[in-house]
């Protein structure tokens, strides 16, 4: 059955107001712990203000001290961004903090904020094959109690043996993001789970059956695909308020100025260094409060969230802090989700080994 997650990703436009909404976030993450939230997946975003602790990994351990039970998860690290090691030894050392309520998310990062790589002095054009290459070293990091050699494109390696060893054997829960239908049908073959980030209804169906289709082709059995689609998550933003009228009042507003926001940053910083980027002929989904946004009474919202169970997937990642939404507004939405959306779906727990 549907299982419920929230996205941790608060906007701050103003550097002067940093330091409230990051003390906003560990109390959302205290309230998500109360209210039985089963995973707090953490963004990774730089120099823009659009995800306001900036690095995941050192406010994932301020989270994990803060709370007791909650899972603590990346959507995502940005993989490209980091040294390997020094990310394998983190997640390791995350893992024993919390005694396996780590998920670790991996991804490339975008392509579109391309400011964030300069800031690290990485070609973007080079994350991919970064993050192809890192991930490599980070499982034979976990797994190789005798130390190893690595020789690569990007990284030449001498590792005595990994510590922290993992709290999790063989290494910590790990799932991998997928933004295409391509990236997720490469995971299909390879028979792992993935998050998929927002999109509609109609082409979440479509790229799940896909992926299940995918992983029958490539041998895997039902038991194993059935595995891998209750691991998979799929993103949405979510507001909860008594009414339908109340919930849209609230909602779309925050979500029309968090999209303006972000693409007039983007934007900004594209003219002032000559940057062309290819234009879409038509608006993505994510930026399509009636494709991308779920909002409206906890009857509503029950009944969208059904609709999201039949394609299959195992879980919902929320997004309820949406652009310059208050932090007691989304706080308000989360209690109302978990008491009176949430109860309606059975829950089934995550396994706590990987892959």
């Amino acid at each position: 059955m549907l299982r419920f997650s929230n996205f941790l990703f608060p906007e701050s436009r103003d550097p002067d107001r940093d330091a409230d909404v990051i003390a906003d976030c560990v109390a959302e993450a205290k309230l998500c712990d109360e209210l039985g939230v089963e995973v707090l997946w953490l963004a990774e975003h730089h120099f823009d203000g659009n995800c306001a602790y900036v690095d995941p990994v050192t406010f994932a351990a301020a989270i994990l001290a803060a709370t007791k039970r909650i899972k603590v998860g990346f959507a995502v690290a940005q993989v490209s961004l980091h040294h390997p090691m020094r990310l394998a030894e983190q997640m390791s050392l995350l893992d024993n903090l919390g005694k396996g309520r780590v998920i670790v998310g991996l991804g490339r990062g975008t392509a579109y904020n391309v400011y964030e790589y300069q800031g690290y002095g990485i070609p973007h054009e080079e994350a991919a094959e970064r993050y192809e290459e890192a991930e490599g070293i980070m499982l034979k990091a976990w797994t190789s109690p005798q130390g190893f050699r690595h020789e690569g494109k990007h990284w030449t390696l001498n590792v005595p043996r990994l510590r922290p060893t993992p709290y999790t054997r063989p290494h910590p829960y790990l799932i991998r993001a997928a933004s295409s239908e391509d990236g997720a049908l490469h995971l299909a073959r390879r028979g792992l789970p993935f998050l998929m980030n927002v999109q509609s209804l109609e082409t979440t169906a479509k790229r799940l059956a896909s992926y299940r289709a995918t992983m029958v082709e490539a041998g895997f059995d039902a038991a194993h695909v059935a595995r891998c689609m209750d691991e998979s998550w799929v993103w949405r933003n979510v507001v909860v308020a008594e009414t339908d009228d109340e919930a849209r009042r609230i909602g779309i507003p925050a979500f029309e100025a968090m999209q303006e926001h972000r693409k007039k940053l983007r934007e900004r910083i594209y003219a002032e260094q000559g940057i062309i980027m290819k234009k879409e002929t038509v608006p993505p989904a994510r930026v399509n409060p009636d494709l991308a946004l779920i909002a409206g009474s906890p009857a509503t919202v029950a009944a969208r969230m059904a609709e999201v169970e039949q394609t299959g997937v195992g879980g919902v990642i929320c997004s309820f802090r949406l652009g310059p939404m208050p932090a007691e507004v989304a706080a308000n939405s989360i209690r109302l989700f978990m008491e009176k959306v949430a109860p309606r779906f059975t829950a089934a727990p995550v396994p706590a080994a990987a892959e």
